[in-house]
């Protein structure tokens, strides 16, 4: 394998959004550097449920006829 052909994998801190913090290793930052998260599994709708709104309202078809369903193409 040639040398100094890889990134330093070294550990870092990463904290949650809800202010957690563990430790991993990774090629990121330095160190122990922190690696402070937006969005993460305790705040993210896929993963808390919060997707559920969107599906309850139908599909696509549903939301058309629901906004255009009293229109009509006949002169009148």
């Amino acid at each position: 394998m040639k040398a100094n052909t890889h990134p330093d994998y070294h550990f870092i801190n990463v904290q949650m959004t809800d202010g957690t913090v563990f430790r991993t290793r990774s090629t990121w930052g330095k160190e122990g550097d922190t690696l402070a998260l937006d969005i993460d599994p305790t705040s993210h709708p896929a993963w808390t449920g919060g997707n559920q709104r969107l599906m309850d309202q139908g599909g696509r078809v549903a939301q058309f006829n629901k906004r255009f369903g009293g229109l009509s193409l006949k002169k009148g």
